[in-house]
């Protein structure tokens, strides 16, 4: 009998709870994502209009979904391999 299916659904487990985990601290940190930016990006936003700034908002979370996901996907492969060397 290979295990390897039973270790896949755990990492699978794993996986999925460590993205939930982002997921939520992304949600409760939301307030001070947006309250970040350098003095020009203010500027340009507020000169721009709501609609402006609101699509330079939602621009950053857009940009910062890949990275997030580059950042759990590797961690999770050195994770899920940890124990190979031995």
């Amino acid at each position: 009998m290979n295990p390897f299916p039973q270790r896949a659904r755990r990492f699978v487990k794993r996986a999925a709870r460590g993205l939930l985990g982002c997921v939520a601290l992304i949600v409760a940190l939301a307030p001070q994502t947006f309250a970040q930016g350098c003095a020009m990006c203010y500027q340009s936003a507020a000169a721009g209009g709501d609609r402006s700034r609101l699509a330079l908002q939602h621009g950053i979370l857009i940009l910062l979904f890949p990275s997030v996901g580059l950042f759990v996907g590797i961690f999770g492969l050195i994770y899920s391999r940890r124990n190979i060397s031995r």
